[in-house]
């Protein structure tokens, strides 16, 4: 019987020091608003990188352009509602979309993002500076990737 001698496998962690992270634009008026925040969501996260790895915050920046002109299907801009409490007794808040596009565009996506994000310690980072919403056109100034 003849042995073989076996190697160790030398595996890579991802880190954060050195890494590269990619501008990544979405424009909101070519598709709806769950496929939309799903990207995104994806995109901040990482998970399009060959080296994801979850405890470890390696996604990119993502802008979206066009909130004003969000699609949705069916009937949900007459019936879909977000809902908000105050901590109070009775203090429960409902909003439906159609009066908060009209208040702010940009807080439907935000809030889909958000909400498909893990809820962990990377989740305030991801979305306050790695994620850039814009009603109309933006003036960054940055090589910026089509991620449609």
């Amino acid at each position: 019987m003849s042995e073989k001698i076996l190697k160790p496998i030398k595996t890579t962690r991802p880190t954060k020091i050195g890494l590269q992270r990619t501008w990544y634009l979405l424009d909101a008026s070519k598709e709806p608003l769950g496929r939309l925040a799903t990207k995104a969501a994806r995109l901040l996260m990482g998970k399009n990188r060959a080296d994801f790895s979850p405890d470890v915050d390696m996604g990119g920046m993502v802008v979206i352009i066009n909130a004003k002109q969000t699609v949705l299907t069916g009937r949900k801009f007459e019936r879909k509602n977000y809902f908000f409490h105050s901590g109070y007794p009775g203090g429960l808040k409902i909003r439906s979309y159609k009066e908060q596009y009209q208040i702010d565009p940009t807080k439907p996506i935000y809030l889909a993002i958000k909400r498909m994000l893990p809820k962990n310690r990377h989740q305030d980072i991801r979305m306050n500076n790695r994620l850039f919403i814009f009603s109309e056109n933006h003036n960054l100034k940055v090589k910026l990737i089509p991620a449609n």
